[in-house]
């Protein structure tokens, strides 16, 4: 399996200069690290573009608590919104909504995601475009990379490798996540995931109440 947080390093190590980066981010608490580690290297502008969040309200509670973030860290960066259209996403994995989650439903979300960040990436003259996404240990950041790598060549716009969990990165998003006291949430963003994560915490208070034990 490719080493893709090797794969950035080396990237990072051959740059001439500092150079502008879209990092597609689905929420505050996955981009924190992501942003703190990039910072020193790019010119990083945050593209939050995530139909799959399919109520509306949480939609708004993650975006909000990005803007949130930026403006406690006294960042420089900017944040471009994308275009918040659910069929988009609904569109992308029909046919696939019965599948678990982390399997194929999810990879049709994440080319959705990724496209929409390197068409972006190109339209706006960036010269790299990655996404948060790889921090998450429940993500398949094989998959996430294999599709930024063909989207960079089928859209001309470089691509960042990135396994943003590696090197302790996970555990720093949770570090800054409390530091900054951001809402992290519990399930990825979809109606499906929701209800996977939901029929999970009441089959657990179901089995606690059998063997009478506590959550």
């Amino acid at each position: 399996m490719q080493n893709y947080q090797l794969e950035m390093q080396n990237i990072i190590k051959n740059l001439d200069g500092k150079k502008k980066l879209l990092l597609h981010s689905c929420c505050a608490p996955c981009s924190s690290y992501p942003l703190e580690m990039l910072s020193a290297f790019f010119d990083i502008t945050i593209f939050y573009y995530n139909p799959n969040i399919t109520d509306y309200e949480e939609y708004e509670k993650r975006k909000e608590e990005l803007y949130k973030f930026i403006s406690d860290t006294k960042s420089s960066v900017t944040i471009i919104e994308g275009n918040y259209n659910t069929l988009n996403f609904y569109s992308a994995v029909k046919g696939f909504e019965n599948v678990k989650e982390g399997g194929e439903r999810c990879f049709k979300c994440y080319k959705l995601r990724l496209e929409e960040t390197a068409k972006t990436a190109k339209l706006l003259n960036f010269d790299y475009f990655t996404t948060s996404l790889s921090i998450s240990p429940y993500k398949n950041s094989q998959k996430i990379n294999e599709l930024g790598e063909q989207l960079a060549k089928e859209y001309k716009v470089n691509y960042l490798y990135a396994d943003f969990k590696k090197n302790n990165g996970y555990k720093r998003s949770i570090e800054l996540s409390r530091l900054y006291g951001l809402y992290r949430q519990d399930y990825c963003g979809c109606e499906f995931s929701k209800n996977e994560r939901e029929q999970a915490i009441n089959e657990k208070k179901k089995s606690a109440a059998i063997t009478g034990k506590k959550e």
